[in-house]
């Protein structure tokens, strides 16, 4: 099994006050990985250390490694907009542009230079859509406003962004949390097949949508990583009382 990100005593700061403490956690390549746990325990942040999105958070910083392919994120050499077009991230409410829907898909490719024409760039466009499950429901209304799509279609279409650039992992962020459930089951849907060509990691406050959509969960509680492992034994056999307790709803 090829880890794809490996994260070895991860801890993370928020000024003096530390949010995660020494979590390390190997992710299977081409494999969904769901991240549990209560609100505040720490999984969003632990999500966004996996692009560096937190850097963008005045004083927060990491100690610890964050590997992808073996490589350090965190190293002084590496760019950090290149990171992100191989670790994209779908957030939590759909966040289309307001621009078309075609632009929407074309605005990763076109600031990284990703095309050579303007028929390569439509083609690239017309996948992401399809990889998405979105070409058939917008092919002959790709220039009008991406706002005017539903909140399902626009959290695809959020997804069609993330690929468009061609990322080798995609990172979500409750992305099914805004949205009604036949549009939840048209995302998961999309997730499974997602992972034949990319690694992904989500938070869910789901457990349902975790045991669904995931290979490996992740249990974090009060910013340390309880346990992890293969999804179905970890809901039907977890080895800590804290795991136990959470999915079996004494607290939440």
């Amino acid at each position: 099994m090829t880890l794809k990100i490996n994260v070895n005593h991860l801890n993370l700061f928020y000024g003096n006050k530390q949010a995660l403490f020494d979590v390390s956690l190997g992710f299977p390549e081409f494999q969904t990985t769901a991240l549990i746990g209560p609100s505040g325990c720490g999984k969003s942040s632990f999500l966004r250390c996996l692009n560096r999105m937190n850097d963008i958070i005045p004083n927060a910083h990491v100690d610890g490694q964050v590997l992808l392919d073996d490589k350090d994120i965190y190293a002084p050499s590496v760019d950090v907009v290149e990171l992100r077009t191989h670790v994209g991230m779908v957030f939590q409410k759909p966040n289309p542009f307001p621009r078309s829907i075609y632009e929407n898909v074309a605005y990763g490719p076109r600031i990284h230079s990703l095309f050579k024409s303007k028929a390569d760039l439509d083609q690239i466009v017309e996948k992401s859509l399809v990889r998405a499950g979105l070409w058939e429901e917008v092919k002959d209304r790709l220039y009008q406003p991406a706002t005017r799509l539903s909140g399902g279609q626009q959290q695809r279409l959020c997804i069609a962004r993330a690929i468009a650039v061609n990322p080798e992992v995609i990172l979500m962020d409750e992305p099914c949390s805004a949205l009604d459930p036949i549009a939840t089951a048209k995302v998961e849907e999309l997730i499974d097949e997602l992972r034949e060509r990319f690694t992904i990691v989500i938070v869910t406050h789901n457990l349902q949508q975790a045991a669904r959509v995931s290979q490996q969960t992740a249990f974090f509680h009060s910013g340390y990583l309880v346990e992890a492992g293969e999804t179905g034994a970890l809901f039907t056999i977890p080895q800590d009382a804290r795991t136990q307790g959470y999915i079996t709803g004494r607290y939440g």
